[in-house]
């Protein structure tokens, strides 16, 4: 019966998400035009980034044994999750106006979890641009590489942009736990997102020993973007398996961060707004 329940309980929640996604996704195109040109922004402005990272490796031809389109599979990896995280996550990335607003006390009252309630607090439909961006780049990665693709390496690379998109969520999430104490956002999380993302789109390994092991076993985007990188280009003799997993490692990340999360709801103290 407690299974059953928990069942029910699940599905409530996601027809409550999808509930969330809809409205939001009608309001946002209440405006078109203006939501087209965002798309369009999000899908442009990240190809000076990417821009930089081909005509560094035009002039130099590889770094550190990498070519440009195996870096450019980790880039399009990294960048896909990166847009999914701000997409549907972005409830935790803008969560301190509702601290400041004093709406978070609204949310407390509701009978939903406040986890799913914030998530559906806001979404940015106009990341979209951005994600066809990343598929584009990894499009071109894929073409230029001869990788033998299996189902193992093509669930291996589904697994690392979901892998990508926990460690964002989570990043977002402790940021957006400090608000219950420092009511304002943080603004040295940038540090960790986009800071993150920006370091992660090259392998790991091009960057000093302390870097590499930090953004490994403390945030894990080695495990979910260098280390399975490895196993698709065939670049290791260690257990296939071990690299396929390796993604999974977000989630021993997220749980921490939501664990925190739950301390500082029960610390919350209303700002009286």
């Amino acid at each position: 019966l407690s299974a059953v329940s928990s069942c029910k309980e699940g599905d409530s929640r996601m027809r409550f998400y999808f509930k969330y996604l809809s409205i939001l996704f009608k309001s946002q195109m209440q405006y078109r035009t203006s939501f087209w040109l965002l798309c369009a922004g999000q899908f442009f402005v990240p190809f000076a980034v990417f821009g930089g990272m081909y005509f560094l490796f035009a002039r130099f031809g590889a770094l550190r044994g990498w070519t440009f389109h195996e870096a450019a599979l980790c880039y399009g990896v990294v960048h896909m999750a990166f847009s999914l995280s701000e997409c549907f996550v972005r409830g935790f990335d803008a969560f301190s106006r509702l601290i400041v607003r004093g709406d978070f006390d609204r949310l407390l009252v509701r009978p939903r979890g406040t986890v799913i309630q914030v998530l559906g607090s806001n979404f940015e439909f106009t990341r979209f641009g951005r994600m066809l961006q990343s598929a584009v780049v990894l499009a071109i990665a894929v073409s230029g590489l001869s990788i033998g693709w299996t189902p193992a390496k093509i669930v291996t690379l589904f697994l690392m942009i979901l892998g990508g998109v926990i460690v964002f969520s989570g990043i977002y999430i402790l940021a957006a736990t400090f608000c219950f104490w420092t009511v304002q956002g943080l603004e040295v999380a940038n540090i960790f997102t986009d800071g993150g993302r920006e370091m992660a789109q090259y392998p790991l390994d091009i960057y000093a020993k302390r870097v590499t092991q930090f953004f490994t076993f403390i945030i894990p985007f080695g495990a979910v973007s260098y280390l399975p990188l490895l196993y698709i280009l065939d670049r290791t003799d260690g257990p296939a398996l071990f690299y396929m997993a390796m993604p999974l490692a977000s989630l021993l990340f997220l749980a921490p961060c939501l664990a925190v999360w739950r301390i500082g709801v029960r610390h919350y103290r209303s700002t009286g707004s």
